[in-house]
């Protein structure tokens, strides 16, 4: 089979053997595969990957040479291995989260030796997490599943309650998908944050209440207007008084260094802080602000099955347009040329690949 495979840390569209179904597991066609700003990530430093990888409790893998990346998959069913149920047949198109089981040990689909990814023709599935796309829906559209799948476990871990002031830093595919669950799930007002104006406005289309160049004015000169009360001293003085005051989420998707610090400085008091974003580097955060600001800083990564199976049932419902996030596919031979684009925030926001 044809796949883009990583040599030297470069992606090498090369013939490579057809992956073989072992117990539980099922091959599958791959027919759309989101390019996820993880695998840029892991691509421009893998060494800081593996690294926070290893000291987070996974288990690296050097991804500079034999990995088939690609986690944000829509397959067909093609053969399946032995000791499976065969539940689905053959030419059922199927997605799942990017759970790889087996024989071989277990690992994410896509930074894993033994369960490549979509950026190739054929990939390994286990049945237990495999579901079936539900029929009408455009395969890249539910290749969308998994990156708003990670964007429903954020807001669900900021427990937002109505009235909840909602800030989204970064409008890639993960913030839209924030937006996105947000306002399915009724919350607002939602303030979305980017300096790209084509990321803006596609988070405009997903229902964001209020756009922001950040270019143009800081979105923390915001609170007051939006009801917030900023101050420490002002929330604690509307406690006394008996008045609830307005809580806030802050949602960090950018995942640069610097960003953590920032936001720590613009939060508003008792502001929750989600990092979503994944940053490589350390960032530089003051305790004794974050103490008398009563923040509440949580991280949030991947999604669980649950939750991707929620999330593609709002797609597949209607409740979630997540092919809004869509501005672009290619195949495997402008994979690298692809990649390069997403590094121009106004050019895209998600690139399909169809092997």
């Amino acid at each position: 089979m044809r796949a883009a495979i990583t040599r030297s840390g470069k992606l090498s569209v090369e013939e490579v053997p057809v992956p073989v179904p072992q117990a539980g597991q099922v091959l599958v066609r791959t027919l759309a595969c989101g390019i996820c700003g993880s695998d840029l990530h892991a691509l421009d430093d893998p060494g800081a990957f593996a690294e926070v990888s290893r000291r987070s409790g996974g288990v690296p893998y050097d991804i500079r040479d034999g990995i088939v990346l690609g986690h944000e998959f829509v397959a067909e069913v093609v053969d399946y291995g032995p000791g499976t149920a065969r539940m689905l047949p053959t030419g059922t198109q199927v997605c799942g989260p990017p759970i790889g089981f087996g024989p071989q040990g277990s690992g994410i689909i896509g930074y894993t030796p033994a369960f490549p990814g979509g950026f190739g023709e054929y990939m390994l599935l286990s049945e237990a997490f495999m579901l079936p796309v539900p029929g009408g829906l455009d395969p890249r559209t539910a290749a969308l599943t998994e990156p708003f799948s990670v964007a429903a476990r954020a807001v669900r871990r900021a427990e937002p309650t109505p009235g909840t002031v909602a800030m989204v830093l970064g409008l890639g595919p993960i913030g839209l998908g924030v937006v996105a669950t947000l306002k399915a799930r009724g919350h607002g007002p939602v303030v979305a944050v980017d300096f790209s104006a084509r990321r803006r406005e596609l988070a405009g289309r997903l229902g964001a209440d209020i756009l922001i160049d950040p270019a143009a004015e800081s979105p923390y000169d915001r609170w007051t207007s939006l009801g917030v009360i900023p101050g420490m001293m002002d929330r604690m003085a509307a406690e006394y008084r008996g008045v609830k005051a307005t809580e806030t989420v802050i949602f960090e998707c950018v995942g640069a260094p610097g960003m953590l610090a920032q936001v720590v400085a613009g939060a508003p008091a008792a502001a929750r802080i989600m990092l979503v974003g994944v940053c490589l580097r350390s960032d530089s955060v003051e305790p004794g602000v974050v103490a008398s600001k009563e923040l509440d800083i949580r991280g949030s990564f991947g999604g669980s099955p649950a939750e991707y199976r929620q999330t593609l049932r709002d797609i597949a419902e209607g409740r979630i347009d997540a092919g809004v996030a869509i501005t672009g596919t290619t195949g495997l031979d402008g994979l690298a040329e692809a990649i390069t684009a997403l590094g121009v925030p106004d050019l895209h926001a998600k690139i399909i690949v169809e092997p």
